[in-house]
């Protein structure tokens, strides 16, 4: 199962659930007047909102290579996550922190339908607990032995992480805002209620600060993981005509689209019929060895091995 495949189940089912929590949230925030309804209400339409420009960012990336973009749009995916990792922070964080000040500046007690917020609280986490098990299940076929920590930092897809940390960030906020809401029934202390508010602030920025960081690195421009590597190259040396390998350097252009460019040794007495014939046997080793490797770029060369500079050389050589 593709990641991108994955990334897009896991993305509707988050779109889906969040357009219904975000309904049911201002519904509660109009009745009640809570801040802490009102945070997650726009939380809730902010990650309706990433959920959107994730699928634009995945459908975008399709498009074929032009000679302005010769090595297509994969990279598009990376824009658009990077722009979510923006949207959450300014959207959901920084208004949750807004209003969690004005909250406990001027605290209000909730005096009308009192318990629809816990309700809706309620409901809210098991609905956001569905798009979380979908996330963790789509994530698995391509997860591995992998470590969710490192599945977030290592990830070429940027869907699947972006679509865990959100979910992580939305069950989390709505036990602030649950915590708040109660504390808030119990002491009839409005206070309480912005500092639930606040927690779910400094969540969303922090979640969007890791998305940031994490997506800039993917923007750069990442390698081909070790894993891949170690397939790569043992597919280069597999075949007849090829002494070594010089060096190589690989770069993902999209998730799912990598580039190879790799100096190879061959021998000195080689015919250039015999040496094409060795390079396009190679090409199709590394690309059955990792189909993502879709551009490959591979540079014969003799191999001089550089001998071990003597002392008087080497004093020689600082001395000039």
């Amino acid at each position: 199962m593709s990641a991108e495949g994955g990334g897009t189940r896991a993305i509707i089912a988050a779109l889906a659930a969040n357009l219904g929590i975000a309904v049911t949230k201002f519904i509660a925030w109009a009745l009640t007047g809570s801040s802490s309804m009102l945070a997650e209400a726009i939380h809730s339409v902010a990650d309706s909102g990433n959920q959107v420009l994730l699928l634009v960012g995945g459908r975008r990336s399709q498009r074929r290579a032009t000679p302005e973009h010769p090595f297509g749009y994969g990279r598009e995916r990376y824009i658009y996550a990077f722009i979510v990792s923006i949207v959450l922070f300014s959207v959901g964080g920084l208004f949750a922190l807004y209003e969690a000040y004005h909250k406990i500046q001027h605290p209000e007690a909730i005096h009308s339908w009192k318990w629809v917020p816990v309700v809706v609280l309620v409901v809210a986490i098991a609905l956001e607990s569905y798009s979380f098990m979908t996330a963790i299940r789509e994530s698995n076929h391509t997860r591995g032995k992998v470590t969710w920590v490192n599945f977030v930092r290592r990830a070429k897809a940027p869907e699947l992480p972006v679509v865990l940390l959100e979910d992580t960030g939305a069950l989390i906020g709505l036990v602030f805002a649950l915590f708040g809401v109660v504390l808030t029934l119990l002491t009839d202390n409005g206070v309480w209620d912005g500092i639930g508010t606040a927690a779910i602030g400094v969540l969303l920025v922090a979640i969007a600060v890791i998305l940031a960081i994490e997506t800039k690195s993917l923007l750069l421009g990442e390698g081909a993981n070790p894993e891949d590597v170690r397939k790569i190259e043992k597919a280069i040396l597999a075949g007849e005509g090829i002494e070594r390998i010089i060096h190589m350097k690989t770069l993902h252009l999209g998730p799912e689209e990598l580039l190879v460019a790799v100096k190879i040794a061959v021998p000195r007495a080689e015919r250039a019929d015999d040496l094409a014939q060795h390079i396009d046997e190679t090409e199709v080793r590394i690309r059955e060895a990792v189909p993502i490797a879709r551009v490959i770029y591979i540079e014969p060369d003799i191999y001089h091995e550089r001998k071990a500079p003597t002392v008087s050389e080497g004093a020689s050589a600082a001395a000039g």
